[in-house]
């Protein structure tokens, strides 16, 4: 099954990625307009963010978020017989300052979101980095397709890490200076053990890993945002946050990194991840030994769910 399924995607890989994208554009109009995938959660979760738009705007962002969703996957059918010299060149910036410090031999925590397209991003660091590059990555149930995903994340030299066994797979890695990659904006298990804050206009949790890792491990800590310039083409933007970890206080850390997404997110709204219940757990008083920051928790009537 693997080589058929691998074997067809392949063959759709040498397309040219202008006709990708009309298939891409049907699938956009099906996926809207006749199965209306997460439609409702999309909508409730622009109302959070931006209740200050209006619906039109809202609604503007909310197709070319569907626009940018149905892209990725074309580009990651493309990814298949793309080159690292076609990574190096859709997916440019300056990550020098990450390959500055190769010869301290610290590690690096590279910090981000699930902005679009993560896919081309992960291909690009990896092509880029000059210190070994770890991706973490949550196994798909269905076999075929996931070692077909792990091919084509790993192509540029990325080394895959399972989320589900991430502390085992780690210690060889820990053993050299590595790069590692997270997304911060993941929604905890157990939003009784994650950092709240207000992300946007509603309280929301933030898993703890990357701040805990970061300072477990006293690494470098980098934002790296991404965003489409073109079709096809994407721009990043590297920050160096922190090389002393230790230096902030629990949750500290955390906060900054999420204002840092919710800034990114601003510039480039429909450049994010909408159709993923970020709001779904509520905040609660219970909760108030885990607040971020010295703000208070927003209240806000409008729903995500």
């Amino acid at each position: 099954m693997y080589y058929i399924v691998y074997g067809f995607i392949k063959l759709l890989s040498f397309l040219p990625l202008r006709l990708l994208y009309l298939l891409g554009d049907l699938i956009y109009f099906l996926v809207v307009y006749v199965f209306k995938y997460r439609i409702n959660v999309v909508r409730g979760n622009l109302l959070i963010a931006f209740p200050e738009k209006t619906e039109e705007e809202r609604e503007q962002i909310l197709k070319d978020f569907y626009h940018n969703f149905c892209d990725m996957f074309m580009e990651m059918i493309k990814m298949v017989s793309w080159t690292e010299k076609d990574i190096l060149k859709r997916f440019q910036g300056n990550l020098e300052a990450i390959n500055q410090v190769k010869g301290s031999g610290k590690s690096i925590q590279l910090i981000t979101a699930h902005f679009f397209n993560w896919e081309v991003a992960n291909l690009g660091i990896a092509a880029h980095s000059k210190i070994p590059f770890i991706g973490v990555y949550m196994p798909l149930s269905n076999k075929p397709v996931n070692e077909i995903v792990k091919k084509i994340r790993s192509k540029t030299g990325t080394l895959l890490v399972a989320a589900t066994d991430f502390k085992n797979q780690m210690q060889e890695h820990m053993k050299n200076q590595y790069v590692l990659a997270l997304a911060a904006d993941q929604n905890p298990g157990k939003p009784a053990n994650a950092f709240w804050m207000n992300f946007f206009s509603k309280p929301a949790p933030f898993v703890k890993g990357p701040e805990l890792g970061a300072k477990r491990n006293n690494t470098f800590v980098f934002f790296i945002n991404f965003y489409k310039v073109k079709r096809g083409y994407y721009q990043f933007e590297l920050e160096l946050i922190t090389a002393e970890p230790n230096e902030f206080s629990a949750g500290e850390l955390a906060k900054l990194l999420v204002t840092k997404i919710e800034d990114s997110i601003r510039k480039h709204p429909a450049n994010y991840l909408w159709s993923h219940r970020r709001w779904k757990h509520e905040w609660k008083e219970e909760y108030r030994k885990l607040w971020a920051g010295n703000d208070e928790p927003a209240t806000t009537t409008t729903s995500g769910h």
